[in-house]
């Protein structure tokens, strides 16, 4: 009873919230039956959704999606060699025998193991190898001393004869399917490089946990977290070119690797299933990060050779409340910055976002151009007079044409001729003082499109961390999530790529604006953000979120709802239009696991099938 009592107190403040939020509680008569329809309905948001966080849910889950593929390795035309790669130290024989029957009880069998023992001292580890050495498929050499886990590594590697290899840890399991997952992958496109798989941790009573749900490809997610991590398959020939692993990164070693290779090639392919198990064992960086914060450090090493290699002037960051990394891009030979804010009126609300770029933003190349889209307040006039008076960076340029928030920021383009493009609504306030200089810092690399920031609602909640398509057309994630909190990969604390990024706060460079043809304007008011961000990824971009720029956002308080009368034709023709243009990419966010849910915008969480209710 006492559970039914609170579920139904979060229920209420959370409907209360929604119809505020959307009709400051004025909600019209004849919705009101679908608002209490949908309070009876409402259930906290895990009772809804599995956890993977979760361990029982997780595997709840698991069992209501069962992976296994029937696999006919037969019918593969093209059957590559896979060396699979192990480096072994004193590896608990129980675990090393669970990870080498694993490997032989694969379904596709045109694999060898090849092993090299870095001197273990466990007499139980060499017995159990001694058992496996006449194996026709296992290669095993015993280093007659220790030189850790990269030696090891490349003399396992001198063992290879496959086109490809795999990388594997002494104690952790593969789902039978995984080599033929990765060779389907092969037969399908031959020029893959490079694939990878979705992974979890096997517990210390071997129970699975903590799955890793990975986006595709994700050049600016790498470089802040090693999410490919396992299992990695690479092509052989790349891996000889780059000289294997390198001494002084073990701990980080295969991120050093996927580094090296990934600068050869992007030709690299993501399977959406859990194929691999991580061990938790003792002691191991899957158990405890903080166990080994030395491999974190190996990771900042292994980036800042990253960026000496690539000629990119930058700083990596360790980040602070999270074992991952954030990019700090040079800016080079300070190109100015146009920041574009339209406005009709709302002086008080457009005065506290211009006071706070002017006195806050520590980077100086830039110019504000306010476009004044029919103004009448008398106040909104003074104000425009009161900053042209102070800044020479500060422009009105008049748009008096109806309102189409696409028309109005191409033609604000056209007139102005800046290296770089921001995009940025007038009831946004800067926190971040170096918000400018380290968007432009990502906007200068040239696989990046656009680039978004935080946006915190006043309460220091998320507004915006990146947008998923599919979610609807598409949506914010982490929607109201506290300021502070980390999630998957650090998606609320580092850089990652998503499909889009909000036009409230967007900066891109002109020439990569001028590509695209800026913004649709068919799309008047909805979606013209998320059209310009798609257009972008389909010349070959990457959108990137950067959550260490801040900025508060007041969100459309200038606009008002668009859920009624006309605003809500034009939503719904809007929608329309993107549906009928972009129908496949909203179906299929590479940037978002296919396994997660597209019912919720909290953010990685599995959809439950199953309707049992625990609450009593």
């Amino acid at each position: 009873m006492k559970d039914r009592v609170i579920n139904f107190g979060v229920t209420l403040v959370r409907g209360t919230k929604s119809a505020w939020k959307k009709y400051r509680l004025l909600i019209p008569p004849k919705l009101w039956w679908k608002y209490i329809k949908l309070l009876l309905g409402m259930r906290p948001a895990e009772e809804k959704f599995y956890r993977p966080s979760n361990k029982e849910e997780y595997n709840k889950w698991l069992q209501e999606n069962d992976s296994a593929t029937s696999s006919s390795p037969t019918k593969l035309k093209y059957q590559p060699l896979i060396s699979v790669i192990i480096p072994v130290y004193n590896a608990p024989p129980e675990f090393l025998k669970e990870c080498l029957d694993s490997l032989l009880e694969q379904t596709y069998q045109n694999f060898e193991i090849c092993i090299a023992d870095d001197a273990s001292t466990n007499p139980q580890t060499i017995e159990v190898l001694k058992t496996y050495e006449n194996h026709k498929k296992i290669l095993i050499k015993y280093r007659k001393k220790n030189g850790h886990i990269s030696r090891a590594s490349n003399d396992a590697l001198k063992l290879a004869h496959g086109e490809y290899i795999a990388l594997v840890d002494n104690d952790d399991t593969l789902e039978k399917e995984a080599l033929y997952e990765v060779v389907k992958a092969l037969n399908q496109d031959k020029n893959i490089d490079m694939v990878y798989t979705d992974e979890d941790k096997l517990d210390e009573n071997g129970i699975r946990c903590f799955p890793n749900f990975k986006p595709d490809y994700a050049p600016d997610t790498f470089m802040s977290v090693n999410y490919i991590s396992h299992l990695g398959v690479l092509k052989k020939s790349i891996v000889d070119k780059i000289g294997g692993f390198r001494i002084g990164y073990e701990g980080a070693q295969d991120y050093d690797l996927y580094l090296r290779f990934l600068e050869r090639t992007e030709r690299v392919h993501h399977i959406p299933k859990v194929l691999y198990h991580w061990r938790m064992s003792e002691g191991s960086t899957a158990s405890d990060i903080d166990k080994k914060d030395y491999a974190r450090l190996k990771g900042k090493k292994a980036l800042e050779d990253a960026l000496r290699r690539r000629k990119i002037a930058g700083k990596v960051h360790l980040a602070d409340n999270c074992p991952y990394y954030w990019i700090e891009y040079y800016v080079t030979n300070s190109p100015k910055v146009t920041i574009i804010i339209p406005t009709k009126d709302l002086p008080k609300i457009t005065g506290k976002c211009l006071k706070s770029i002017f006195e806050k933003t520590t980077y100086q190349n830039f110019e504000v151009v306010v476009v004044n889209n029919n103004s009448k307040d008398p106040e909104t006039f003074k104000l425009f007079d009161e900053y042209k008076s102070k800044y020479d960076n500060f422009k009105v340029l008049d748009a008096n044409f109806e309102f189409n928030y696409s028309k109005i920021n191409n033609y604000a383009v056209s007139k102005t001729h800046s290296d770089y493009i921001l995009l940025l609504n007038n009831d946004v306030e800067v926190i971040t003082p170096e918000w400018l200089s380290l968007m432009l810092g990502y906007a200068e690399q040239r696989h990046v499109g656009a680039v978004g920031a935080k946006l915190l609602y006043p309460n220091n909640t998320v507004q915006h961390a990146g947008v998923v398509l599919g979610i609807g057309v598409a949506s914010h994630m982490y929607l109201e999530k506290e300021r502070d909190v980390v999630e998957w990969c650090g998606q609320l604390a580092v850089p990652h790529n998503f499909s889009a990024v909000t036009g409230a706060c967007l900066m891109v460079g002109r020439e990569k604006w001028k590509e695209v043809g800026g913004l649709e304007e068919k799309l008047r008011v909805a979606y013209n953000d998320i059209d310009f961000n798609i257009k972008l990824l389909e010349k070959g971009y990457y959108n990137v979120c950067l959550p260490m720029v801040e900025l508060y956002h007041y969100e459309s308080k200038s606009r008002g709802s668009d859920i009624a009368g006309e605003k809500k034709k034009r939503f719904d023709s809007e929608q329309e239009f993107m549906y009928q243009k972009w129908n496949k990419q909203i179906k299929n966010d590479r940037f978002y696991n296919p396994n997660l849910t597209k019912k919720t915008t909290m953010g990685y969480l599995l959809d439950r099938t199953t309707t049992d209710d625990h609450r009593g």
